[in-house]
């Protein structure tokens, strides 16, 4: 197999995967108003994922705390993956299961929103960061994959569980970069209307 046919065998699984996925809009117009909305009510989103996750978690985080297209307001977008030391003293002292909702517990109000990143769902450090939300009385949405593993279990009717279709990590997080970029583009738009 020639190097362009596994290029244009993966634009392809792309361009599908993204497709089949088109029934999310609903949801993702969900999530920005649930986060534009706290941003109104002076919260803050806080998000977290592990490893390509972490990165979506950064990108969300800069798009929003500087802009995305337009020229708005800076909004509270704080990824919980990015200070190091935190992290590993977390991991060391206790278990890296506690990464994520030991930051929830201290940063954490009634109105935030907490988006968690999975392309699994099967996360222990994301699931005790939800249950640490929901003490806080901290809404939760998910960037869920692969039918949403112990997520699932873990949210309660009031937030938002946005599970991508299919079992490719790769394609999984192709589409929630265009999540990520959706609700950005939305948020946008709420800023300026």
């Amino acid at each position: 197999m020639s190097d362009n046919s596994i290029i244009a065998q993966q634009f392809q699984a792309s361009a599908e995967s993204i497709l089949e996925n088109k029934a999310l809009e609903p949801a993702i117009e969900g999530a920005a108003k649930i986060i534009f909305e706290s941003f109104q009510n002076s919260g803050k989103l806080l998000i977290c994922g592990n490893g390509g996750s972490a990165a979506d978690a950064q990108h969300l985080s800069s798009e929003l705390l500087n802009r995305y297209k337009r020229e708005r307001r800076e909004l509270p977008g704080i990824a919980l993956t990015t200070d190091g030391s935190t992290i590993t003293s977390i991991a060391n002292d206790y278990d890296y299961s506690e990464v994520f909702s030991k930051q929830v517990n201290a940063l954490g109000q009634p109105g935030d929103v907490l988006m968690v990143i999975t392309t699994s769902g099967n996360s222990d450090n994301l699931v005790k960061a939800v249950r640490s939300a929901h003490e806080r009385s901290v809404r939760c949405i998910a960037l869920n994959g692969k039918g949403g593993g112990q997520l699932n279990s873990a949210l309660n009717d009031s937030d938002l569980n946005i599970i991508v279709e299919g079992d490719v990590t790769a394609r999984i997080q192709e589409v929630h970069g265009l999540i990520i970029h959706c609700i950005c583009e939305l948020i946008d738009c709420y800023v300026l209307d």
